[in-house]
């Protein structure tokens, strides 16, 4: 069954700023999460701008990789997950029966924390989503296009025949971005993408990342406390409760969160009180 998400709404001129409080391109209301009898977040309110990157920080262990992995159904793939609330992306339940979890992977894409490149050569590494939803034709444009989104087309149009597993970290991991834009998403979910990489190579995420904003919606997992402040927009502070179970303390606008936080927890774990 197809799902009947609508296509995802974009900027006439993706260069141009969107309002301050645009529609939200998902809106979470009353969301908990449960492995089996464990709760890991719970009671999430929480509006995403599109065209932004928002920053999920907090201590290990306050479900941000769980909160991130349930905006495209990835915890499905986990034995004993379920998920209750309702999350809207452009104002559609995704978790609705009628909704394809396959479809909505496509629409919006992920990234995670270890680059993972097939074991196929770089082109089809890029090609390979697209040929599984189906697309024969324009193949060599669309991984040239893709390639070039992720910064990489200059470092490996001579050698898309290589193994994918060739390139170095930084490389293998733009390469995994180049993959997930490659299936057209409104969204990209990233979960640490930096952290195994050196400064060098993650400085150069941090800028990819604000470059694709201005065609895609960025929602990132980091510990990295300056990479946040950098390189997103909105902050989401997410704390542990006496349950265990992860709940949003904080969330604002980057600048406002790392320089007048509103609550003093906040303001602890950025300060490296605790955490």
């Amino acid at each position: 069954m197809m799902t009947t998400i609508s296509p995802p709404a974009r900027h006439a001129d993706p260069s141009v700023e969107p309002p301050e409080r645009a529609t939200p391109i998902f809106e979470l209301r009353g969301v908990s999460i449960k492995y089996g009898a464990f709760l890991a977040v719970r009671d999430i309110d929480l509006a995403i701008e599109r065209n932004r990157i928002t920053a999920l920080i907090g201590p290990s262990g306050t479900g941000k990789s769980t909160l991130l992995r349930s905006l495209n159904r990835m915890n499905d793939l986990v034995p004993e997950a379920t998920t209750s609330g309702e999350i809207l992306y452009n104002g559609e339940d995704i978790y609705a029966p009628e909704v394809d979890p396959v479809e909505v992977r496509r629409r919006i894409g992920m990234v995670f924390q270890k680059p993972n490149p097939f074991p196929k050569s770089i082109y089809d590494n890029v090609a390979f989503g697209p040929r599984l939803n189906g697309v024969r034709q324009g193949l060599d444009d669309l991984v040239e296009a893709s390639l070039r989104r992720a910064a990489l087309w200059d470092e490996v149009r001579d050698k898309l025949g290589q193994s994918g597993l060739s390139l170095s970290g930084g490389q293998q991991q733009r390469l995994c971005i180049a993959r997930a834009i490659a299936t057209s998403p409104d969204v990209i979910l990233m979960d640490e993408p930096a952290s195994a990489l050196d400064p060098h190579a993650t400085l150069r995420i941090e800028e990819l990342m604000l470059e694709l904003r201005e065609n895609y919606t960025i929602i990132v997992v980091t510990h990295n406390m300056q990479q946040a402040a950098r390189a997103s927009d909105e902050t989401v502070f997410l704390n542990m409760g006496d349950d265990r179970a992860g709940y949003v303390v904080e969330r604002g606008p980057t600048a406002q969160i790392f320089t007048n936080p509103q609550s003093r927890l906040t303001e602890d774990y950025i300060s490296g009180r605790f955490g």
